[in-house]
């Protein structure tokens, strides 16, 4: 039966105790009974009837009646009722799967039992669309009879200035501007950026009475090149080498090691040398056999005034040690603090993860949370008590919301860290939804 075009609206209804509870008009919508709340009718919960039944299904522009085995109605097809048996023992419904679809025309109409309730169909022209209201000629008024002359002449005037001028400028050539060479290029960017110095006055040449001038006093002083060459010692460089010598020996460390200056040899001369000053470093220090160490007797002269006498030295090697020995500091080695870690039985919320295989998943990754107890027990070795982790699994596998739920340990960097390893597991679940997890860890020192 070739599928025509449907201009009228189905009308659907339900009949209870012989009147209508409710009433829907289709175009194009398949039309679904049963009790899931999605349905175009809601039907109590029944075993014999699926949760969603597409009773009319729209195909191709033309509603189909979908019917069962056990279904059981009526439909008038225009010359005849036939009820559901005859219509799938005489072939008029095509067989699809289990169910039978029976083309309807626009002269269609029947209804379907559905326990106490019945449910009927029907094509009804749909309604004229209503007319959009217009007003009375004499009512009418024309926008330019309401609209502010005065107002719209002065609005035009503006905008015809604004984009006349507009125009011209957008048109109109831009003067050209001579090229400069770089030697014409201004220099206020330097000036800018570089602050000039202010010009300094000249100072005025100081002419005292004391004092000649110092152009008089260059002209009075000989001309090295009128000096003759014949008065220059024979012994000029020798001299020169021991004026520079003496110059820079008196400066610095030079000056305390060995200057000559005043007559005097220097602070290691006095110190080192003989009685009399002078001696040099080199000689004194040859004399010398070791480092002494003056005791208070000898440094006293035994029972005379402190300071004086000629004092006592004793060597380095005549001093001796009581009570010493050797000591062996042996090796650096690191502390081996260990930590044991006790897992109890995870809550689960769901049953889509195994609680046994998700213990055996952790157990597998208890070195992870043992290090972290470890790394805080070796600042506090009396560190211990329970830890209670709460996250989810997510349907990838993948945790997420891990928080700390209890922590009697008393240390947060413990939490912290197994939240952190937790966070980068995957475990291999794959749960519907996501399942809340609840998992213990007890610590305590390994001795």
């Amino acid at each position: 039966m070739a599928a025509t075009p449907q201009n009228k609206l189905l009308r659907v209804g339900v009949i209870q105790n012989g009147r209508i509870v409710e009433e829907h008009h289709v175009r194009r919508d398949n039309v679904t009974i049963g009790h899931d709340a999605r349905n175009t009718i809601v039907l109590p919960r029944s075993d014999d009837r699926p949760a969603r039944f597409s009773l009319l299904e729209n195909q191709g522009q033309q509603f189909q009646l979908v019917i069962d085995e056990s279904m059981k109605g009526r439909v008038n097809l225009g010359s005849s009722d036939v009820d559901f048996d005859s219509l799938r023992a005489q072939g008029m419904a095509t067989r699809r799967g289990d169910h039978y679809v029976l083309p309807l025309q626009e002269s269609a109409r029947g209804k379907v039992e559905l326990g106490d309730a019945t449910l009927f169909f029907q094509f009804v022209a749909p309604p004229p669309e209503d007319a959009k209201p217009v007003l009375p000629a004499d009512v009418k008024v024309s926008m330019w009879k309401t609209m502010d002359r005065v107002f719209f002449g002065i609005l035009a005037a503006s905008l015809f200035l604004h984009f006349s001028g507009a125009t011209l400028i957008i048109f109109s050539e831009p003067p050209k501007e001579p090229e400069l060479a770089l030697d014409q290029l201004d220099d206020r960017f330097v000036r800018a950026i570089i602050p000039q110095r202010p010009v300094e006055a000249p100072k005025p040449a100081d002419t005292g009475a004391g004092e000649a001038p110092k152009e008089e006093a260059k002209a009075d002083e000989p001309k090295a090149a009128d000096k003759p060459a014949g008065d220059k010692p024979a012994g000029d460089a020798t001299e020169r080498r021991a004026a520079i010598a003496k110059k820079v020996s008196g400066t610095g460390l030079l000056k305390i090691l060995g200057s000559n200056s005043g007559g005097g040899q220097g602070a290691f001369a006095d110190v080192l040398g003989g009685a009399s000053g002078s001696g040099d470093i080199a000689t004194a220090l040859a004399g010398a056999g070791g480092v002494g160490v003056a005791t208070e007797a000898s440094v006293g002269g035994g029972t005379g005034p402190r300071g004086g006498g000629t004092g006592k030295v004793t060597g380095i090697g005549e001093v001796g040690t009581q009570g010493g020995g050797n000591v062996d500091l042996g090796t650096k080695k690191e502390a081996q603090v260990q930590g044991r870690v006790q897992d109890a039985a995870p809550e689960v919320e769901s049953s889509d993860v195994d609680r046994t295989a998700l213990a055996r998943y952790v157990r597998s990754r208890l070195k992870s949370i043992q290090a972290c107890y470890e790394r805080e027990l070796k600042r506090n070795p009396n560190l211990k008590g329970k830890v209670v982790v709460r996250f989810v699994i997510k349907p990838n596998g993948r945790p997420g919301d891990v928080d700390i739920e209890e922590n009697t340990v008393g240390n947060e960097a413990v939490g912290s860290c197994i939240r952190t390893t937790i966070r980068n597991w995957t475990f291999p679940f794959k749960p519907d939804s996501e399942t809340a997890v609840s998992y213990p860890f007890v610590f305590s020192p390994a001795g």
